[in-house]
């Protein structure tokens, strides 16, 4: 599980196998849409988390991975953003996150931009000096 590695305060690179995180889903189980999100009502404003936006068609693709404080203000700015919403036609665009502990969202946040290599990019990826954490991506069917 991802809890003890992500709460673990030691500064040095993590080396072992992939951390399963537990990818946020709708109460039927399934990942949300993004652009029928309530961000408020599902509670995320305040919310710090790691989170991945991807389209769904018979070629699904990585959109865009990132990470905020505020999960209902990230949201609301990627569902009104030109260059993810493109995606939209693309089998409508779907969400997830998972709360991680801040000193490791940057760590989490880099291995999956690398990993996924999302459509959009985030300059702030480019930024980031921590050492990447391995962590299994939301399957996304």
């Amino acid at each position: 599980m991802c809890s003890g590695y992500l709460k673990n305060k030691l500064g040095k690179a993590y080396d072992g196998p992939a951390i399963d995180l537990e990818w946020a889903r709708n109460k039927r189980g399934k990942f949300h849409r993004l652009n029928t999100l309530e961000s408020v009502a599902e509670g995320l404003v305040g919310f710090s988390a790691v989170y991945v936006i991807w389209h769904s068609s018979v070629k699904q693709g990585w959109v865009y991975v990132g990470r905020k404080n505020d999960l209902a203000m990230a949201l609301d700015e990627a569902a009104d953003n030109e260059d993810i919403q493109e995606y939209e036609r693309n089998g409508g665009l779907f969400v997830s996150w998972s709360p991680i502990v801040a000193n490791r969202q940057n760590g989490v946040l880099r291995y999956l931009h690398d990993a996924m290599k999302p459509k959009v990019n985030s300059r702030a990826v480019h930024d980031i000096e921590d050492d990447p954490i391995k962590v299994i991506p939301p399957k996304r069917k």
